[in-house]
């Protein structure tokens, strides 16, 4: 027998948990669970291991909770931290934001095609604003040269689509066109909350346009 296995049956059998005992003896919990797997307590004493498991598991969700609260004010200081080393933008960033944000979310293969066009789409407002930054402001494309595409699914209304995009965009309502698409894998599964207002695609043709931004992208290749 173990000469420490008496000592541990006594500050079991008064309510000590196996951490309590590991501390005051020190053997392992493993050893302990073995010693004690059948071990019949007195009522008595179940009842004190059970409060203590209760004050424990409620004192680790408070701790739990406290952590998860200093994580997110910590994520939300280093975010505005960041935030803070862009300043105003100028031409040149701009430029090169404009054109990483093609070469990432724009139809780029039509080096090929005899009359290739600038098409960029995203579903996110604060993108499509900057790449409209980009066109307008680095590129000088007019607006009437610009063909905003709504790209919905069924279950999608039309009117607040057009309506969200067309004031994101700063486009009027009458320019905008709207495409339906729909997967069968989605069919009647897909949630109107993943894409409340669908997918805001842009348009501008012109060739020239379309091989200016994939020049910039190769400047941008040859850096790597």
């Amino acid at each position: 027998m173990h000469p420490k296995y008496q000592k541990a049956l006594k500050l079991r059998f008064i309510g000590k948990s196996y951490g309590e005992i590991k501390c005051a003896l020190g053997v392992p919990k493993s050893t302990l669970s073995s010693w004690f797997k059948n071990l019949q307590l007195p009522p008595s004493v179940q009842k004190i291991l059970i409060e203590k498991g209760r004050a424990t598991n409620k004192n680790l969700a408070e701790f739990n909770r406290r952590r998860t609260q200093a994580i997110k004010i910590e994520n939300q200081q280093v975010r505005q931290a960041a935030a803070e080393e862009i300043k105003s933008l100028s031409k040149r960033e701009l430029l090169l934001i404009g054109a990483a944000l093609y070469w990432a979310e724009g139809y780029n293969k039509q080096d090929n095609v005899g009359s290739p066009n600038i098409s960029f789409g995203n579903s996110d407002p604060k993108m499509v604003i900057l790449f409209l930054r980009f066109l307008r402001e680095v590129m000088r494309i007019p607006e009437e040269a610009l063909r905003p595409i709504v790209q919905i699914h069924h279950n999608v209304e039309v009117k607040s689509a057009i309506n969200f995009w067309s004031k994101i965009s700063d486009i009027p309502q009458k320019f905008f066109h709207i495409t339906h698409q729909i997967s069968k894998a989605s069919k009647g599964k897909r949630s109107t909350y993943s894409l409340p207002y669908g997918t805001f695609r842009l348009e501008v043709r012109g060739r020239q346009n379309f091989f200016r931004i994939k020049g910039w992208i190769d400047g941008l290749i040859r850096q790597i």
